[in-house]
């Protein structure tokens, strides 16, 4: 079975084209294929799918096997995958994801695709729609005990659910210990991504991000969407920010004409290959 690795700010996914291949088990494969030493290592599995309603659609799955709603660098990705190996001609896509149908602009450039821009749609504000246990609306400055600290969350859905939390110094804050404990806490019904974010001005932050069923990720869009919603939320930014991740940076717009979040940035090949294995 042929399959490609790409990246998107270091987020790096295996991706296979489903109009050609045929994936029976995506969720046993994903963890044989996602597994660093024997497999091809990855954070995770994306299916490029036909769609019924849209020009393509996306499946994902996390390294440990469990589905997501959807993935903004794995959205990216797909959009560059589709344009350059001749899947359509289009420079503005519609993909199908489980998280909501997403609308892609690819910016072209004597046919390579540099960057991507992606209306990831409105944020969801409203606890139940999140999920998060809570009262408050939209959910600002939600507390809870994680471990030994207490947490104060801003919680959002872009699609999928985040947690977002500031710190003073994201570099050096230990979010394997308490991003592991926070994503299984009670008060996220399925679970959640959870955002550290520090402030550096009014248009620039610095995140890391532990991603339900995956761990602790290079970047993660729709997490830097989330963080960017939630810091104008607490009137740290503006509606415009550079979110800094590990693997490089987004530009995350949340526009008021239309109230939805738009997210630029890149996504590359890595490489291409031939999965010998059974799962």
């Amino acid at each position: 079975m042929r399959f490609t690795k790409m990246q998107g700010c270091g987020n790096d996914y295996i991706y296979i084209n489903c109009l050609e291949e045929k994936v029976e088990e995506p969720e046993k494969l994903a963890v044989a294929m996602s597994e660093r030493h024997f497999g091809v290592g990855s954070d995770g599995l994306v299916l490029i799918m036909p769609s019924e309603v849209g020009d393509f659609r996306m499946r994902m799955f996390n390294l440990d096997g469990s589905e997501g709603e959807m993935c903004g660098n794995a959205v990216r990705c797909i959009g560059k995958y589709v344009y350059e190996r001749g899947l359509t001609d289009k420079t503005l896509v519609a993909l199908e994801t489980k998280g909501g149908m997403k609308y892609l602009d690819l910016h072209v450039k004597d046919g390579i695709v540099e960057s991507i821009t992606v209306d990831m749609g409105e944020p969801i504000l409203e606890a139940a729609q999140i999920p998060v246990v809570s009262e408050k609306h939209p959910v600002i400055g939600e507390t809870a005990e994680i471990l030994d600290r207490t947490f104060s969350f801003t919680c959002v859905s872009m699609g999928n659910p985040h947690a977002v939390t500031f710190v003073e110094n994201v570099k050096e804050y230990p979010i394997e210990t308490y991003g592991k404990a926070a994503e299984i806490h009670s008060m996220f019904p399925n679970k959640v991504n959870v955002e550290f974010v520090e402030i550096v001005d009014d248009s620039h932050v610095k995140m890391r991000v532990w991603e339900r069923g995956s761990g602790e990720t290079w970047a993660c869009g729709t997490g830097a969407s989330a963080t960017a919603v939630a810091c104008f939320l607490n009137g740290k930014t503006g509606r415009t920010v550079e979110v800094e991740l590990i693997g490089g940076t987004l530009t995350i717009e949340w526009r008021e004409a239309d109230n939805h979040v738009y997210m630029t940035g890149p996504a590359e090949f890595s490489f291409d290959g031939v999965w010998l294995r059974e799962v």
